[in-house]
């Protein structure tokens, strides 16, 4: 029994999914990949806040080989409603884990002999095969055995009892990088993973699966696509293009709410909690029954805008949890029930998230993943 609150359709916040522009940034991106490179599409923290099962389901159609999550519960959840697609867990795991993994046959990163050997021991108590991704660490410093270390971590993996070897990969650090700097590391870390690929052509060590590349990467270093890659920002709209690119990525989610409440203000009027904002001059507030709480961030007290009629106004005063104040100057013009563009495009209207980011200086990882469970997703094609 589903015992949390279920997001209600009909809320005036709700975030609109356009599925057709998902399918369009999926073509951009086979667009950067030769024919035969497979593609794991990077559908975790519920698909970068669009939805995960929604999101697989069009990617299988769009035929996507695997997908790749954080966490063991969320490719559980993948399973569990139906998706057959190659699932792999990329971030750590606990020991207790391993039964769950193997019992709904999803991938798990082995970052460690130790790991290894867990992992060997209970497949083989349970007398399955555990399917393994190798971790290597070029130079993220997170996840996986270094690069100068991995040699006999590698041998071990390979000859563990009841593993099977699916894949090897690495992961960026700075592959979006725009200095000279960023983009040497980079290449320093394709480097250091081609000397493990020698290492283990040398050996016999085949990995069906050698992957490395994320959106940034796909675009900017062809070299690091072996034969599968890792997007996920690009496909819901958010990487930067080459320059003389024909052709853009379309952002995949819209926010949107409608007018809550309309007033007029006097002169020398606070405005939210801490009188953060107070109007010089007579002038027109509105209230949106969105907040914090639905993930919109508090930084943007003050500093975000939104879209009213056609027109841009500020946020005025500190973001509440569940509501937000509006001023939309004294001549400016709006009626409970209005819709207003939080950020993405509707119609006409574009708030660009790029430029949310910019005021409060995040990417826009953060803002896509923090709109709460509590937004409806209202899907369109």
């Amino acid at each position: 029994m589903n015992r949390q609150i279920q997001a209600y359709r009909n809320r005036p916040t709700r975030a609109i999914i356009n599925l057709d522009n998902l399918r369009h940034n999926y073509g951009i991106m086979r667009s950067f990949i030769d024919a035969d490179v497979k593609v794991m599409g990077i559908i975790k923290a519920n698909a970068y806040g669009h939805g995960m099962l929604e999101v697989a389901n069009r990617l299988t159609k769009l035929g996507v080989n695997y997908f790749g999550v954080a966490f063991l519960e969320e490719g559980i959840f993948l399973r569990e409603h139906d998706i057959k697609t190659p699932i792999l867990v990329m971030g750590g795991i606990n020991i207790e884990q391993i039964p769950d993994f193997i019992r709904y046959d999803i991938d798990i990163t082995t970052s460690s002999m130790d790991k290894t050997k867990a992992i060997s021991e209970t497949a083989s108590s349970l007398r399955k095969a555990a399917k393994v991704h190798i971790k290597i660490d070029t130079g993220m410093e997170r996840l996986g055995v270094h690069w100068y270390n991995a040699e006999k971590f590698i041998e071990e993996t390979f000859s563990a009892p009841n593993i099977i070897v699916e894949g090897i990969f690495t992961h960026f650090a700075k592959s979006d990088g725009i200095n000279e700097h960023d983009k040497e590391f980079t290449e320093l870390q394709i480097k250091r993973f081609d000397a493990l690929l020698e290492y283990m052509a040398i050996k016999g060590y085949d990995a069906k699966y050698i992957h490395c590349a994320n959106s940034a990467g796909i675009i900017n270093y062809k070299n690091s696509h072996f034969n599968m890659v890792r997007p996920g920002l690009m496909l819901y709209g958010y990487s930067s293009l080459p320059p003389d690119f024909k052709g853009m990525l379309k952002p995949v989610m819209t926010l949107l709410t409608k007018v809550s409440y309309f007033k007029v203000i006097p002169p020398g009027t606070g405005v939210s909690y801490n009188h953060t904002f107070t109007s010089e001059i007579q002038t027109r507030i509105v209230t949106l029954p969105v907040g914090y709480g639905d993930g919109y961030n508090r930084l943007l007290s003050n500093r975000g805008e939104v879209m009213i009629r056609g027109k841009t106004h500020k946020i005025a005063g500190n973001i509440c949890m569940d509501q937000m104040m509006v001023d939309l100057g004294p001549g400016g013009e709006a009626f409970n029930g209005d819709d207003v563009l939080l950020f993405g495009r509707s119609g006409d209207d574009e708030i660009r998230l790029e430029d949310l980011c910019d005021k409060i200086h995040t990417i826009p990882y953060e803002i896509l993943t923090m709109i709460s469970s509590r937004v409806p997703r209202i899907y369109v094609d």
